[in-house]
């Protein structure tokens, strides 16, 4: 088996506590204090750090540090728009090409979502929600295309999870979550690709409890 090179292993390290939130937009990435959490080296935190810029996950501003993507409003509209799209290409994709194992998986995922609603756990549904579109990514075998969904996924991250802290955010979700389901499960493309592109554009109610999530988050960030 390959050996994973430390500053990959790093980068990984990183991608994933953006993604956790244990780094929240805007936070700022001092490569000394990541050296001493990871017990390593300056050297391959500073790769990895370039590597996360290259994806776009964080951000290196001159004279002033890394810090961890912050979109702005019309970035972010941006973004979802294409995420909707791409998402819809994989669900249009997996209503045609999904297998029965496939299908039981996005059933069991979606039975844990189900679960976390019902327990109100937004983080426990946070979690479950990427491995059920993750496995519609799998589902479209054009590997591709789940390449692009996943990266895009991760950026977006962090503010999917914001978004399901709004108000009733969690039982929407879910319920867009059914309509994916049957759609795939009785292998109508159309609306398939139609019901996940509805549950992940950002618009209306939904833009602006994204928007107040996102001051909420800045206004905490400038208390501390």
């Amino acid at each position: 088996m390959a050996r994973i090179p430390q500053a990959q292993r790093l980068r990984d390290l990183l991608e994933d506590a953006i993604v956790d939130g244990r780094y929240a937009p805007g936070d700022k990435l001092d490569p000394e204090a990541l050296a001493r959490d990871y017990a390593c080296s300056r050297t391959p935190i500073r790769e990895a750090l370039q590597q996360l810029a290259a994806s776009g996950m964080v951000r290196v501003l001159p004279k002033r540090g890394t810090f961890v993507a912050q979109l702005s409003v019309t970035e972010l509209v941006e973004r979802f728009e294409v995420m909707a799209e791409l998402e819809g290409m994989c669900a249009r994709l997996a209503a045609r090409r999904m297998t029965e194992e496939e299908l039981d998986a996005l059933r069991c995922a979606h039975d844990a979502c189900r679960e976390s609603m019902a327990a109100g756990d937004a983080d426990g549904y946070y979690y479950e929600n990427g491995t059920f579109h993750h496995l519609i990514y799998q589902a479209s075998h054009n590997a591709f295309l789940a390449q692009e969904a996943s990266r895009l996924h991760a950026i977006l991250k962090p503010y999917r999870r914001l978004q399901l802290h709004a108000r009733h955010r969690l039982a929407g979700s879910f319920g867009e979550h059914e309509a994916i389901v049957a759609a795939l499960e009785r292998g109508d493309a159309d609306a398939a690709q139609a019901a996940i592109r509805t549950h992940v554009q950002v618009q209306g109610e939904r833009f602006n409890d994204l928007v107040a999530s996102m001051q909420r988050l800045q206004a905490a960030r400038a208390e501390g």
